[in-house]
């Protein structure tokens, strides 16, 4: 059967995740294949990935290194219990990530996705003050328009209101820094905006009003991407990096979207020069084929685990398939590939014609700011007045028409295009997107 005749005759019983289901049902995008850039739709069409499928896909689609790897490990070991046993590829795995990882993240929790490496590091860090006879800091501090995820703890600390609003009260004892976008003084910026450093000084303010003695840790993304690529102001991790050591709070940085090769740098961290105690890490690391997560955290937190009688278990945290075989076979080729190609730090070569291309949109209908680090760059449109979201959706879908895969949140159209796209591609999705624009009502 031709990839062309593959649709379902039903899509009725799939409740499909972050989709207006009955838009979609009612006109279908369908893909069945994917090599390299490019996906196959149902109907034969080719479409330019631009999204790095949801930012995962980093060395493209159906990569040989990837797929071999998964089929042998299928056929060599499917399975092993991940609780009180293992299997070498999962050692082997933690010490690859390591190998690249900012000097001081020494130690490797494996996870299936972002979400749960979110919500294993909140525990390690809740669990890590109590073993150190620190169990009154209990409160998690995230940061308003952050994402982390969509389970209790990530949704707690994460600050988009629709992701929230929806479900009540979740985790107590959570508070927000605000947000660094600021359109009034920072609108097309080219990399890291000049304004807002400030912003992380209210760490101290929000230390004073519950006391560092209550406070277990603070999560941010480096770049907050799933919200619309808000990029932080030069030097305002740094200053955040200060004032949790000063407090002892514990840093977590989520790199589910800035991890392996995202910036130009192995990992944001590494991009700004800051390395926090603990890493949540996802997508990237298979390339987006197998569902894993990793989160790394340093010695000392690991190490603070290890008292007690040897054969008790440390930390009473884990999930069924952490270090699943076959996601593991995954990741090595995936690391593999990302080597041998030099993907981790290809973004850093490309970005200044990304940069270049992204901000000739300037100046287009309705596009109210424009902003890019590394390989990841967002187009803010102005809001249709009265119907949010709409005229960005409304791209969205010409976008698909026209062969391109773009990604939006709100009225920003964000782009991540896998880390082998060519300097032709670029200029292609951004040639395709200035037409689209220009016929926005």
């Amino acid at each position: 059967m031709s990839t062309s005749t593959v649709v379902p005759n039903d899509l009725n019983a799939f409740w499909m995740p972050f989709t207006a289901n009955r838009q979609y049902k009612k006109a279908p995008r369908m893909f069945v294949a994917a090599k390299d850039m490019h996906y196959t739709t149902s109907d034969g069409r080719q479409v330019l990935d631009g999204t790095a499928g949801l930012w995962c896909c980093n060395a493209g689609h159906a990569r040989p290194k990837i797929v071999e790897a998964i089929a042998n490990q299928a056929a060599e070991l499917d399975y092993a219990p991940a609780f009180q046993m293992g299997h070498p590829k999962a050692f082997e795995l933690a010490n690859r990530i390591i190998d690249i990882a900012p000097t001081g993240l020494d130690h490797v929790l494996f996870t299936n996705s972002g979400s749960e490496s979110v919500e294993t590091a909140l525990k390690v860090a809740l669990a890590y003050h109590k073993v150190k006879g620190e169990g009154s800091r209990t409160r998690l501090i995230g940061r308003e328009r952050g994402y982390h995820g969509v389970n209790f703890g990530g949704i707690s600390v994460g600050g988009i209101v629709t992701n929230r609003k929806m479900f009540g009260t979740l985790l107590t004892g959570v508070d927000h820094l605000p947000h660094t976008h600021n359109l009034a003084k920072n609108a097309f910026s080219k990399g890291l905006p000049e304004h807002g450093v400030d912003l992380a000084d209210e760490l101290e303010r929000i230390v004073t009003l519950h006391d560092a003695s209550t406070i277990a840790a603070v999560i941010v993304e480096p770049v907050a991407g799933s919200t619309g690529v808000l990029i932080p102001p030069a030097g305002y991790l740094q200053r955040l990096r200060d004032i949790t050591k000063k407090h002892g709070i514990l840093l977590i940085f989520d790199e589910v979207i800035t991890g392996y090769g995202r910036l130009g740098t192995p990992f944001g961290a590494d991009y700004f020069g800051v390395v926090p105690d603990i890493m949540v890490t996802a997508k990237g690391l298979t390339n987006g084929v197998i569902p894993m997560g990793a989160v790394l955290v340093s010695a000392e937190i690991h190490d603070a685990f290890m008292n007690g009688p040897e054969h008790v278990i440390e930390f009473f945290h884990g999930y069924t398939y952490s270090g699943n075989p076959i996601a593991s076979a995954a990741g090595l080729a995936t690391l593999e590939t990302y080597r041998e190609e030099g993907l981790l730090t290809r973004g850093a070569e490309l970005a200044p014609k990304f940069e270049a291309a992204l901000h000739s949109l300037k100046g287009l209908p309705h596009v109210i700011d424009i902003r890019n680090i590394g390989l990841v760059g967002a187009i803010e449109l102005e809001p249709i007045a009265g119907q949010p979201t709409k005229r960005a959706f409304s791209a969205f879908l010409k976008a698909f028409e026209q062969g391109l895969l773009i990604r939006t949140t709100g009225d920003i159209i964000a782009l991540s295009p896998p880390l082998i796209v060519s300097e032709s591609q670029i200029d292609e999705i951004v040639t395709k997107l200035a037409g689209i624009l220009k016929t926005l009502e």
